[in-house]
């Protein structure tokens, strides 16, 4: 439904024609770079719970791997630290750090075509049962492994442009 604001609907059309002329192309759109990169991306098999959680974010924004071209390996770090103590010394809140070291490796060649490193935070209560102090942990580590693999993937589609095979003469 459009706008009786003529200028709001203005601004939206000359946005559109402004993009346009500038060669912007949606990442997954038709001739767009990240659609390439759809199911052509293998990973590494995940060692514990969070590079299960990693890798899963991972295949959901980039497909499982039909036909890869592309290795993604990545070593992940995950530090707690308490943030909220009692005066009688127990932990009511923790933080999570987390970093991921990743590359991407061409399958034909071997060779790093990418690298990087994710990093980001997220925290948890630790207030109420030890099971449900846990389980807390578990999600704040499933929710931190989600913030990482979405930047990852993030900077593949920024790249994918430069990650396409080159044109045969």
């Amino acid at each position: 439904m459009w706008s009786s604001d003529p200028i709001l609907r203005r601004s939206v059309i000359l946005g559109a024609l402004a993009l346009a002329g500038c060669g912007f192309t949606p990442a997954y759109g038709p001739g767009g770079g990240a659609a390439a990169l759809r199911g052509r991306i293998a990973l590494a098999p995940p060692g514990d719970k969070a590079g299960f959680d990693l890798a899963a974010r991972l295949e959901d924004r980039l497909g499982a791997a039909e036909a890869p071209r592309f290795r993604l390996d990545y070593g992940i770090a995950v530090n707690a630290r308490g943030v909220a103590i009692t005066p009688d010394g127990a932990v009511t809140r923790y933080n999570l750090t987390g970093s991921v070291a990743w590359t991407l490796v061409d399958l034909a060649t071997g060779t790093v075509r990418l690298s990087g490193n994710a990093e980001s935070f997220t925290s948890y209560s630790a207030t109420g049962s030890t099971v449900a102090a846990l389980a807390a942990g578990e999600d704040a580590v499933e929710r931190l492994m989600v913030i990482l693999a979405d930047q990852i993937v993030t900077r593949l589609i920024a790249a994918a442009p430069d990650l396409a095979p080159a044109a045969s003469p």
